[in-house]
């Protein structure tokens, strides 16, 4: 899947005004399984949410992202995924959980492009928002996990300059033009 690009980071470090602007390009991209699971699960007074039952949280995740992932197949030219598969490992370990054999599995079978862009903690852009609600430190310690997972999985990082959001497209878009494809 050298086609399919993620775009990782701790909470508030701007990946998902970067795919946003990627969208408004045209690229085909995928959302955050997270934030939208959230949502809903707020909506219903759901339990499938960080603070009240991670590891359901993980599983609606994982069962999302690996939709999404078979979903993009169709799509033409790169795709840009607002975190992905191998990083619900990463959560496991983030939220002091063993990782389930059948995480470890979905990591090593929905593969992305080898070279991941992660965005470096950003404390002057970071806001709470409705989902959205860690600390300072706990978003470090989120870019710290996604930080240790994805190269433990076979990845390169990339990371994102702190610069504005069309700095940011050019930069992606770059790397990726020059990435050697199968």
């Amino acid at each position: 899947m050298d086609t399919y690009h993620i775009i990782t980071g701790g909470p508030g470090a701007g990946k998902t005004t970067l795919i946003e602007a990627l969208a408004a390009r045209g690229y085909a991209t995928a959302g955050e399984s997270g934030r939208t699971i959230l949502q809903h699960q707020q909506r219903i007074d759901g339990p499938a949410q960080h603070h009240r039952d991670a590891a359901l949280y993980a599983e609606l995740m994982l069962a999302r992202d690996m939709e999404t992932h078979a979903r993009m197949t169709a799509a033409k030219g790169p795709v840009f995924f607002d975190r992905g598969v191998p990083e619900l490992v990463g959560y496991f370990e983030l939220m002091g959980l063993p990782v389930p054999a059948h995480f470890e599995r979905a990591a090593a079978r929905y593969r992305y492009n080898a070279s991941v862009f992660i965005a470096p903690p950003w404390p002057e852009i970071y806001a709470h928002d409705a989902e959205r609600k860690q600390s300072l430190g706990e978003m470090q310690r989120s870019y710290d996990a996604a930080a240790a997972i994805y190269p433990r999985l076979g990845y390169r990082l990339i990371e994102l300059p702190r610069a504005s959001v069309e700095a940011r497209v050019a930069f992606v878009l770059e790397r990726v033009a020059m990435m050697p494809s199968r």
